[in-house]
């Protein structure tokens, strides 16, 4: 007789990598860890990911889609530059896995953003690029910014604190927030201010 389905194994899986991420670090956690943690045998792992790094990408993923659908909450569909980004860091800073990759701390990413050989991360930028640009097609930003150079710059800094951490010493998230604050006051002067007959 064939064992009964585990009623919602992909996400209790991921519940259990999470928090594996977050106690352990990426490099430290096992397969059979992330089994024994969600209550699953070790064989259904492999039913729903291929390994210890498609469980990664997956939580990363999800992640992901939690901070966007929470800045969506937040600030609604057609936010400015600067509430847009003010509201990510709020997410951000309320995700414990996000913030603590955010952070760098306790190796949470380990070894496997070195690994990474797609271009994820140059589409992520390229629909941020297309984001901004059609803030300024809307007329809510400048014209005579380049959104390829504002989406740069900003990516750029985001990308500076991710590493600032390691580079500078440990950042706590009130130094954090503080910094992702100045960013969005900084992003909000390329902002154009609706006029009075709008």
């Amino acid at each position: 007789m064939p064992r009964p389905l585990v009623p919602d194994r992909r996400e209790r899986l991921l519940d259990a990598t999470e928090r594996l991420i977050l106690e352990r670090g990426f490099d430290a956690m096992g397969i059979a860890a992330v089994a024994a943690e969600a209550g699953i045998g070790k064989g259904a792992v492999y039913l729903e990911f291929t390994g210890k790094r498609d469980l990664l990408d997956a939580v990363l993923r999800r992640a992901t889609r939690r901070l966007r659908d929470r800045v969506r909450l937040e600030v609604g569909e057609a936010p400015g530059l600067g509430a847009a980004y003010r509201a990510a860091a709020r997410a951000l800073l309320d995700d414990p896995l996000m913030t603590a990759a955010f952070l760098d701390d306790r190796a949470v990413l380990g070894a496997h953003v070195d690994t990474v050989a797609d271009d994820r991360y140059r589409r992520r930028h390229e629909r941020f690029v297309g984001w901004v640009r059609g803030l300024q097609a809307r007329g809510a930003l400048m014209a005579d910014v380049s959104p390829e150079h504002v989406a740069l710059a900003l990516s750029s800094a985001t990308i500076g604190l991710l590493s600032a951490g390691r580079l500078l010493g440990p950042m706590t998230p009130s130094e954090l927030e503080g910094a992702i604050e100045a960013l969005g006051r900084m992003a909000a002067v390329f902002e154009v201010e609706p006029s009075a007959g709008a």
